[in-house]
């Protein structure tokens, strides 16, 4: 698998594409949140959103740091765990239209 079709079923098809755009507007709503009021549970969209890879990569992060845990490692899993979903979605999208490249279809005869 090359670069190129990386890049189109992580980021270029439609689903993926909207899949990434809720996870924006959810982290972009979180962070206005947090500025603007207090956030309440609203920074459980993001990784409900990106469950469950989320929810591993904060496991994780808390089995290493504990309950003194630094930001950035949550945020790294959140925008991980977007990605590998992303990328999943666009691949099961093409598996579903029957463009899979290098598998030969059935003969009709």
């Amino acid at each position: 698998m090359n670069a190129r079709t990386l890049l189109r079923l992580t980021v270029t098809n439609t689903a993926s594409a909207v899949y990434l755009g809720l996870v924006g507007a959810s982290v972009v709503f979180e962070v206005a949140a947090a500025l603007l009021s207090d956030p309440g549970i609203v920074g459980i969209w993001p990784f409900l959103l990106t469950a469950p890879v989320s929810l591993l990569a904060a496991g994780a992060t808390g089995a290493v740091w504990g309950m003194d845990a630094p930001l950035w490692p949550l945020v790294c899993g959140i925008v991980i765990s977007a990605l590998i979903q992303s990328f999943a979605l666009g691949a099961l999208l093409e598996a579903l239209r029957g463009r899979r490249r290098g598998i030969a279809r059935p003969s009709r005869g």
